[in-house]
C-alpha cells in the first residue's frame, strides 16, 4: 500500500460507459488515480500488470464478472480492498460479493457522497497499523482477536474475514458488553450513517454470525432491537 502522500490508484471496472466516465471525473477530482476498464479480464490484466490500492468492480460483467475478478484475486493471495457494485439488492446476492472476498458492496444506484464514504474508510483501513498502535491478542469467551495479525478464533478454528468484518467485529469486542448503536458503528467503520433505511449492517452482522456462530456453537452477537449490537458471551 502506498503512503497517504501520494494518490491512491483505483481501478474501476463496469461495462456501462456512462458510469465508467462518471466516477473517473468524480475520482478524479477527489484526487485519485483512475484507471478504468470494461470487463473483468481487462481488470485482472491491470492489476497484475501495475498493481492499485483499491478495486471498484461492478458485479454483472461480460466474460468474468466482478464476483470472478474477485475470487481470483484472492485466490493469488491479493489483498486490495474490493468495493462491488451491484444492481441486486437482495440479501443473499450481497453476501455472494463477500464470499467471493469483496470488503463491502453498494447497490445501484448510489450516491455519489456514499460511494466516496465507502473508499475513504476501505483505504484508511488497509493503511499498514503504526508502530506502537498494534495490541494484544482480545478476548471474549472463546473468541480470541489479533488486531495486529488480523487474525480471528473461535475455539480452536480460525475464522477468515474480509476487511470490513474483521473491522465491525473488532469494534464489537473492544466494546464488549456495550451497546452500540447504529448510528455509531456507521460512523466509526464507514465514516458515513447511511441511515435508517440502509441493510448494510444488518447484512455484515448476518454474515458475521455465520462464520463464528457455526449451528451448535453458542452466540455471540447479540441484536438489541431497536438500538443496535453486543457482543458478549453467553
Amino acid at each position: 500500500m502506498r503512503g497517504m502522500s501520494t494518490a491512491n490508484r483505483i481501478l474501476v471496472a463496469d461495462d456501462d460507459r456512462a458510469i465508467r466516465e462518471s466516477l473517473e471525473r468524480a475520482l478524479e477530482l477527489e484526487g485519485y488515480e483512475v484507471r478504468t476498464v470494461g470487463d473483468g479480464v481487462q481488470a485482472l490484466a491491470v492489476v497484475h500488470k501495475d498493481p492499485v490500492d483499491l478495486l471498484v468492480l461492478d458485479v454483472m460483467m461480460p466474460g468474468v464478472d466482478g464476483l470472478g475478478v474477485s475470487r481470483v484475486l484472492r485466490a493469488e493471495g491479493d489483498r486490495t480492498p474490493i468495493l462491488m457494485l451491484t444492481a441486486r439488492v437482495e440479501t443473499p446476492d450481497r453476501v455472494a460479493g463477500l464470499d467471493a472476498g469483496a470488503d463491502d458492496y453498494l447497490p445501484k444506484p448510489f450516491e455519489l457522497d456514499e460511494l466516496l464514504a465507502r473508499l475513504r474508510a476501505l483505504l484508511r483501513r488497509a493503511a499498514p497499523v503504526a508502530e506502537g498502535q498494534a495490541g494484544q491478542l482480545l478476548h471474549v469467551g472463546d473468541l480470541r482477536l489479533d488486531p495486529e495479525a488480523r487474525r480471528v478464533w473461535r475455539g480452536e478454528r480460525e475464522v477468515e474475514l474480509s476487511k470490513t468484518e474483521f473491522d465491525l467485529l473488532e469494534l464489537l469486542v473492544r466494546n464488549a458488553g456495550i451497546v452500540l448503536d447504529h448510528s455509531t458503528i456507521y460512523d466509526r467503520i464507514w465514516g458515513y450513517d447511511f441511515g435508517p433505511e440502509s441493510k448494510n449492517l444488518a447484512v455484515y452482522i448476518s454474515y458475521l454470525r455465520r462464520k463464528l456462530e457455526p449451528a451448535g456453537t453458542p452466540p455471540l452477537i447479540q441484536t438489541i432491537r431497536g438500538v443496535g449490537y453486543t457482543i458478549r458471551p453467553q
